[in-house]
């Protein structure tokens, strides 16, 4: 399994993850410094490489099982980065209702830690993980341009919060649309049986009675 994870795995795809998980410290080192518009700008070139490799890889057939891995991994970590660094920043507001409304990013990073886990456990079990689907992609997606906007205008921690803030309820319903579950975990596992041999009789091998 091992070697075939790193057959064809040289793509211009895999160099674009590698470059997401690059930039993750990035990001939170200049976050956690207060130098929130670099910060932005990481997150934005962190979304836009995502948008690149899964067009590149399905436009020129650079589809490999090492990017199979590292594309839901980059994104993983790109988003519990992103959520521990806006939990510590909405637990030290002044505003009473963002630091009560932290607790949704532990409901998000409770989910991402169950995400990871079924994962890792897919893999150990010789389940190899599908490539990405247009929901997951459209899901993380949305999760980039929430991050952005609350990052760029929510209240007290918005790097352009002197032009605009976000009201209350709208932050709010941001912050709740960002944590809901993108089901990749299920969408990997459905696709993975789809690519299960088959029998003469139309079952999956693991499917007949031993």
């Amino acid at each position: 399994m091992i070697k075939n994870l790193f057959k064809g795995c040289l793509t211009v795809p895999n160099l674009l993850s590698l470059i997401r998980i690059f930039l993750i410290p990035a990001f939170a080192v200049l976050y956690y410094k207060g130098h929130i518009g670099w910060a932005v700008l990481m997150l934005a070139l962190s979304g836009i490489s995502d948008f690149l490799d899964g067009k590149i890889a399905r436009r020129f057939n650079q589809v490999s099982e090492l990017g199979k891995i590292l594309d839901p991994v980059a994104d993983k970590l790109t988003q519990i980065t992103i959520a521990v660094m806006l939990y510590i920043e909405f637990r030290s507001c002044n505003d009473q209702l963002m630091r009560a409304f932290s607790w949704v990013f532990l409901v998000f990073l409770a989910k991402e830690a169950v995400m990871v886990i079924g994962g890792a456990i897919m893999i150990l079990c010789g389940i190899k993980p599908g490539a990405a689907e247009i929901y997951g992609k459209v899901a993380t997606f949305v999760f980039y341009l929430v991050m952005l906007i609350i990052i760029g205008f929510g209240p007290e921690i918005g790097a352009f919060k002197n032009y605009w803030t976000l009201p209350d309820p709208l932050l709010m319903a941001l912050v709740i649309i960002s944590a809901q579950p993108t089901d990749s975990l299920r969408k990997s596992i459905r696709a993975s049986r789809r690519k299960r041999p088959r029998n003469n009789c139309g079952c999956a091998d693991s499917d007949k009675v031993k």
